[in-house]
């Protein structure tokens, strides 16, 4: 089994219409007997502006952002490699776009 922590990009397979593309990982690990799934959020080179998109400045990352419009829950067998994680800051921008995002603000 593949051991995703909260805070770590990885890079996932979508499927087709939505791609392979790094994904912010915002669930806590599952443990057995769970289910193998994490809930992400994709980063998405093509920007719109938008309040619920937080970019970050990571050297594995083309420029764009965390579109907190783009959650996902995912089997961990479609992640492929890690990529790196956010800092504590940068989490807590992400996560106050998905809060925003989903009226829980």
């Amino acid at each position: 089994m593949v051991k995703v922590n909260r805070g770590e990009i990885w890079l996932a397979d979508l499927g087709f219409a939505a791609k392979v593309r790094p994904c912010l990982v915002l669930s806590v690990s599952p443990v057995s007997p769970e289910r193998i799934l994490a809930t992400i959020v994709s980063h998405t080179t093509t920007t719109r502006q938008t309040q619920f998109e937080v970019a970050v400045d990571k050297p594995f990352l083309k420029p764009g952002a965390f579109d907190a419009q783009s959650i996902m829950t995912i089997s961990l067998a479609r992640t492929i490699r890690k990529l790196g994680e956010l800092t504590t800051d940068e989490m807590t921008n992400v996560e106050n776009a998905v809060k925003q995002w989903l009226g829980l603000a």
